[in-house]
């Protein structure tokens, strides 16, 4: 039977890894507890979390113990890696709540079963830590000059790195020292952005408890360009089907470019590996093929099967005009907002396929909208009762984004 470690890179999860050939041999050898951290910034997970719970789901099918861990505490402070700004601050009951939401979508996807997983939050053991005692414990095997090194910080020194978030890596550090002494966790895992924490961690852990652990972290749902992907011109893609319906994140996937097929059938489905190298290798009109089953696949483990296949068979009726389109992402507005006309760019804005105003105009500009597959061409077009058709109207965005409209 293949090492897990083996079946994650040669489906191209792995970008960094602390001491592989021995991590390998004791993914092999015996169960691994391993942990992965996720802090509670909103009140959904996103398509990026998606490919760690991928990672997560084939450990456990290993036979390997995930610790899932809600950040209730490092929420408080905020992960400054990646952002040029500091976070925005969050109370302690929207932190809570979002736990509880996080907690929801992760038992649609991994058996949080008693032998199987653990859910942790690491307030348990940050929010009444003694500073001082916790400083002189833990803090003196940092460096400054270490940590300034690390890019979550570097990246942050031209604009302003506050005091608060400078304390994040010693928080995410001591995480897995606990983790260790309470649960014997020997692994932390996560996304590449968080090497710099993650070694954090791995170092105190092996200085504190002179054992043998280990760091390691995954690439980033990234294009072929390098771009992270799982924002649209209207946002973020979430997993919350009341965020991002099932049918806009059919789309999402189904619209990626050719050239990141292979990757994210890799990264985001349970296909084998011999049946995604055969769809990647399609080409021309053939490539289309491929993206769909992406969709659909993706889509599937996501939202469920039943989903799923709405929203193939609406993706589908749009592009044919065959079939009927009830599942359609759909806004249903007020009859009376309509009966003296709704300008094209409030009807953009209101149904979320324009992000600003000045978008809109240039999409218009540039004959990339249409009502019923008619081009508008003035930005001051005015949209009324005489465009509904039993109630519905349909907008299109560019080539391939649909949206309903229904009155009442």
């Amino acid at each position: 039977m293949k090492n897990v470690y083996e079946e994650l890179q040669e489906r191209g999860y792995v970008e960094q890894v602390i001491h592989e050939e021995e991590l390998k041999n004791l993914l092999e050898k015996e169960s691994v507890s391993f942990y992965i951290g996720f802090d509670a910034t909103a009140p959904s997970l996103t398509l990026g979390h998606f490919v760690q719970m991928m990672v997560i789901k084939r450990m456990q099918k290993a036979g390997h113990r995930p610790i899932i861990l809600f950040g209730g505490g490092t929420t408080m402070i905020g992960d400054p890696s990646g952002k040029q700004d500091m976070r925005k601050m969050l109370t302690r009951e929207t932190i809570d709540e979002n736990i509880e939401y996080f907690k929801n979508q992760f038992k649609k996807y991994i058996d949080l079963s008693e032998e199987k997983a653990l859910v942790v939050n690491n307030a348990d053991w940050l929010l009444d830590l003694n500073y001082i005692e916790f400083i002189r414990e833990i803090g003196k095997h940092f460096t400054i000059n270490r940590m300034l090194n690390a890019e979550c910080y570097k990246s942050r020194l031209d604009k302003g790195l506050t005091f608060l978030e400078f304390n994040y890596m010693i928080m995410q550090s001591y995480d897995f020292l606990e983790l260790y002494r309470r649960y014997n966790c020997k692994l932390q895992v996560g996304g590449s952005d968080q090497w710099s924490n993650i070694i954090g961690g791995y170092e105190l852990v092996r200085k504190l408890e002179k054992d043998s652990v280990f760091a390691l972290t995954f690439k980033l749902l990234t294009n072929s360009e390098g771009k992270k992907m799982g924002k649209t011109e209207s946002g973020t893609i979430w997993l919350d089907p009341d965020r991002t319906t099932p049918y806009e994140f059919f789309q999402y996937l189904r619209n990626v470019n050719d050239a990141d097929v292979e990757n994210c059938l890799m990264l985001l489905t349970l296909l084998p590996t011999e049946e995604v190298k055969r769809l990647s290798a399609m080409e021309g009109k053939e490539i289309e093929k491929a993206k769909e089953v992406l969709a659909f696949e993706t889509t599937k483990l996501v939202h469920g099967e039943t989903e799923a296949t709405k929203a193939l068979e609406a993706a589908r009726a749009l592009f044919s005009g065959n079939a009927k389109t009830d599942n359609a992402p759909t806004s249903l507005m007020d009859k009376i907002d309509f009966e003296n006309g709704m300008d094209i760019l409030t009807l953009l804005s209101k149904t979320g396929l324009i992000s600003s105003r000045g978008e809109g105009r240039r999409l218009v500009q540039q004959g990339g909208v249409y009502i019923n597959e008619e081009t508008v061409a003035d930005i001051h077009h005015l949209v009324n009762l005489e465009a509904f058709t039993d109630n519905k109207l349909m907008i299109r965005k560019g080539k391939k984004t649909y949206h309903q409209v229904k009155i009442q």
